[in-house]
C-alpha cells in the first residue's frame, strides 16, 4: 500500500485564492503542484509556501493554452505518476459594469478560453491520472454569478462562462458517478482578492470553502454546486 501523500494540482495558484487554497491543503498533509501561467511567479509563490515548511512545488501551466496543459500534465505524469484532486481555480474577466448588449465579444471568448475551456481541457488531459487515484476528487472554483438565481444583468462575460462552468461540472459529475471521482463546483464568495477588488471577506475563508469540496470523504456529494458547504441554486 502507497503511504505517499495526496496529491492536488491547483491552477491560477500564484495568488489570492488559489495561494491561500495551496497553504491550506499542505497545511492539511497534502504534496501539492500550484500551477500558474507564469514561471516566474509560480516559483515565487512556490518557495513562499516552501519556506513555511510546506510541501509544495511549482508547475507552469497555462490554462489558456492547449499546448500547455498537455506539457503540465505530462509532466505530472513524469514526476509523480498520479493525481489526487484537481483544483480549476483560474479566471479571468470579472467585467463589472458591462452589459450583454454592448460588451465586447471578443472579452466574451477570452473569458471562455480561460474559465470554461481550460478547466474542460485539463480535466480531460488529467482524468487518466485521477482515475488511479483511490480518492479522486474535481473541483471547479466558480461564482454566485453561476448561478441563474444570482444573475443581475452585469459582468455578461464573466457570468456566462461560469454558467458554462456549472454545466460542465454537472454533466461530468454525471457520467463519471460511480467512479468514485467526485465533481463539484464552489462559489468562494467575495473575497479579498485582486478580481474582487479586496472586498468582502478574508481570502482564508473563501478558500476554506474549495479545500472543503477537495477534501470530501468518499460519500460526499457530485455534481453539486456549494458555498461554505451549503448547496447554492442552479
Amino acid at each position: 500500500m502507497s503511504t505517499l501523500p495526496p496529491l492536488a494540482l491547483v491552477t491560477g495558484a500564484n495568488r489570492g485564492l488559489g495561494l491561500e487554497v495551496c497553504r491550506q491543503l499542505a497545511q492539511q498533509g497534502y504534496q501539492v503542484l500550484l500551477a500558474a501561467r507564469d514561471s516566474a511567479k509560480a516559483a515565487a509563490a512556490a518557495q513562499a509556501l516552501q519556506s513555511e515548511g510546506l510541501p509544495v512545488e511549482q508547475l507552469v501551466c497555462d490554462v489558456a493554452s492547449p499546448t500547455s496543459i498537455t506539457q503540465a500534465a505530462a509532466q505530472v505524469e513524469a514526476r509523480h505518476g498520479r493525481l489526487d484532486v484537481l483544483i480549476n481555480n483560474a479566471a479571468i474577466c470579472y467585467d463589472d459594469g458591462q452589459l450583454p448588449s454592448t460588451t465586447s465579444l471578443a472579452q466574451v471568448e477570452a473569458a471562455m478560453q480561460t474559465n470554461l475551456y481550460g478547466p474542460w481541457r485539463m480535466c480531460q488531459a488529467l482524468l487518466p491520472l485521477l482515475r488511479q487515484s483511490p480518492h479522486p476528487r474535481i473541483v471547479n472554483v466558480s461564482s454566485e454569478v453561476g448561478s441563474f438565481a444570482y444573475l443581475w444583468g452585469s459582468v455578461p462575460a464573466y457570468a456566462t462562462s461560469k454558467i458554462a462552468l456549472n454545466a460542465l461540472t454537472r454533466n461530468l459529475a454525471l457520467e463519471l458517478k460511480g467512479t468514485g471521482i467526485l465533481v463539484n463546483a464552489v462559489c468562494p464568495g467575495w473575497s479579498q482578492t485582486d478580481m474582487g477588488n479586496h472586498g468582502g471577506r478574508p481570502v482564508a475563508e473563501g478558500a476554506a470553502s474549495i479545500v472543503w469540496a477537495a477534501t470530501l470523504p468518499d460519500d460526499g456529494p457530485t455534481g453539486g454546486f456549494f458555498r461554505d458547504s451549503q448547496p447554492l441554486p442552479w
